[in-house]
């Protein structure tokens, strides 16, 4: 697959993924409406977000910097072949 080059497609790509996660949050509180179902939402997406952020950041930057992040599948691989490594 060749990596997206077109500015303009990559902007509808993000206003794409704000729409469907802003669709599903709201469709979540609307489901069932109260602070407790809010506030876990906000949390799901905040530890999530934190998560992405390590697996291509953090990673890269403060523990292996020849590790280059594709994606989340090239993450688990990248994990599974450390664990292997470090078993040896």
């Amino acid at each position: 697959m060749k990596d997206l080059s077109d500015i303009r497609a990559i902007y509808l790509k993000a206003g794409l993924f704000l729409l469907i996660g802003l669709t599903a949050g709201v469709l979540l509180i609307l489901e069932n409406p109260s602070w407790k179902t809010a506030g876990l939402l906000v949390l799901a997406i905040w530890a999530f977000a934190r998560l992405y952020y390590f697996m291509f950041y953090v990673i890269q930057h403060y523990i292996d910097p020849s590790y280059k992040f594709s994606g989340i599948f090239s993450f688990v691989k990248y994990v599974l072949k450390s664990r292997d490594k470090n078993a040896q």
